[in-house]
């Protein structure tokens, strides 16, 4: 059992509060009635384990969280290869790179690319 508590009866939506595709997609969460539990990732930092498990959810590696194309990213960071747990120290520290929105429901995780993949949930 992991650290994100899931329900069938409830999606969980992780995302950065000053991200446009995440704003769409909480409203269109909202119009479809969901009760929606928000996780801001600006304002509620992720523990590491919570980032790996985020990952392991999705069936991707950690690394493949970061948005490299993120202006935060660039102009900190240039291409690099790091450890799993470097990569969740650089989430943690700068929360902003992270790929987002991510919603979950139940035993179902996506990563949100259009703001109408809520509706896939």
């Amino acid at each position: 059992m992991g650290e994100i508590a899931t329900s069938d009866r409830q999606i969980t939506i992780f995302y950065n509060s000053n991200s446009k595709r995440a704003k769409q997609t909480l409203a269109y969460a909202k119009t479809e009635g969901w009760p929606i539990l928000e996780i801001d990732i600006l304002k509620t930092p992720l523990t590491g384990t919570q980032i790996a498990e985020l990952s392991d959810r999705l069936g991707i590696l950690v690394k493949d969280l970061v948005n490299q194309k993120h202006p935060s990213y660039t102009d900190k960071f240039g291409p690099m290869e790091l450890s799993s747990d470097d990569w969740i120290k650089m989430i943690r520290h700068n929360p902003e790179i992270m790929k987002q929105p991510i919603a979950i429901r139940g035993n179902i995780s996506i990563l949100i690319e259009t703001p109408t993949d809520i509706l896939k949930i």
